[in-house]
């Protein structure tokens, strides 16, 4: 019986691990693999105390400091399955929820649980797109858009995200275009259309599907579904995220409608014990700073919780 299980090993779930140990917590970290989504970014210039740092430095920084702290990792399978059963009373301990986690082919049990699987990002699916991953095609303009200045990019996307997203791009890149398969852009904030309009360097291309990229070492054109191409150095794709949280659905967790985990200003959600750190919860910046600061909360309430629990 761990007092604390963390579904994830990114940024979020390594904060937590490491402020868990450091609250003597019996925690255990269940994840595919360590580093999260940091590791597909080529270079992180915006994570403080870290000037300009790839990635998977970043992260390899988060998993060594878990390290230092003796957390313990089990890594290589997948959460399929989060339920709760009732513990007896025994032996001078009352009666409370705990948590079963089905890990592969093994069952953990805990008395609070922290989800913090982050999202995949929705792909285009086209030609291209995996084999140029990290190498023109980019899912975070926060992230990258420095390393474009001056070079031509398109955003494909066509909801706020992907407007604002194309707002950071021109700051650095001569050209944006901003590729839509609709017939104009309805789902952005009016404030930031109006921003998309006055910046010279932004353009559209409405009425238009990528189908293939292409380029042998880097991104180098763009073909679309009307038999042109677009000579290219940059492609970001902003069509939304998919939050990893079917593991979790007899919990009856609260979702939003695009099931993100609701959680409140300390990582908590709707059910006692369970908390939500990163890219899966509703928070609305999405990044890695953010997530460790949700990771750090959850597990200082998920110690008092514990706590609470054991003085019972």
């Amino acid at each position: 019986m761990h007092d604390l299980i963390i579904i994830g090993g990114g940024c979020a779930g390594l904060s937590a691990s490491i402020y868990a140990r450091r609250y003597n917590m019996d925690v255990v970290v269940l994840t595919e693999g360590l580093g999260g989504t940091i590791t597909t970014t080529h270079l992180v210039e915006n994570y403080p105390g870290f000037t300009s740092v790839s990635g998977q430095e970043l992260a390899d920084a988060f998993i060594n400091h878990a390290k230092a702290n003796n957390v313990p990792f089990r890594i290589g399978s997948r959460v399929s399955r989060v339920w709760r059963e009732k513990e007896p009373a025994g032996n001078g301990t009352p009666e409370f929820d705990k948590f079963k986690v089905q890990f592969g082919a093994d069952v953990h049990e805990a008395r609070a649980v922290l989800l913090a699987t982050g999202t995949t990002y929705k792909k285009l699916g086209v030609p291209g797109e995996m084999e140029l991953g990290g190498k023109g095609v980019s899912y975070c303009a926060t992230c990258d858009a420095p390393f474009y200045k001056g070079k031509k990019v398109i955003i494909v996307g066509g909801g706020d995200s992907a407007v604002k997203e194309s707002l950071i791009l021109a700051e650095h890149a001569s050209e944006v275009t901003i590729v839509y398969r609709g017939e104009k852009i309805t789902k952005a904030e009016p404030i930031n259309m109006q921003r998309v309009e006055a910046t010279p360097n932004i353009r559209f291309r409405l009425k238009t599907n990528i189908v293939e990229i292409c380029g042998e070492k880097r991104v180098e054109k763009v073909k679309f579904d009307d038999g042109t191409e677009m000579p290219i150095e940059g492609v970001f794709i902003e069509i939304g995220r998919i939050p990893l949280t079917s593991m979790i659905d007899e919990l009856g967790v609260e979702k939003t409608e695009k099931g993100e985990i609701k959680i409140n200003g300390m990582s908590e959600t709707s059910v006692p014990g369970f908390y939500a750190a990163g890219d899966v919860t509703d928070t609305e910046w999405k990044q890695a700073i953010v997530s460790a600061d949700e990771g750090c909360k959850a597990a200082f309430k998920a110690f008092e919780f514990v706590s609470a629990q054991k003085l019972a």
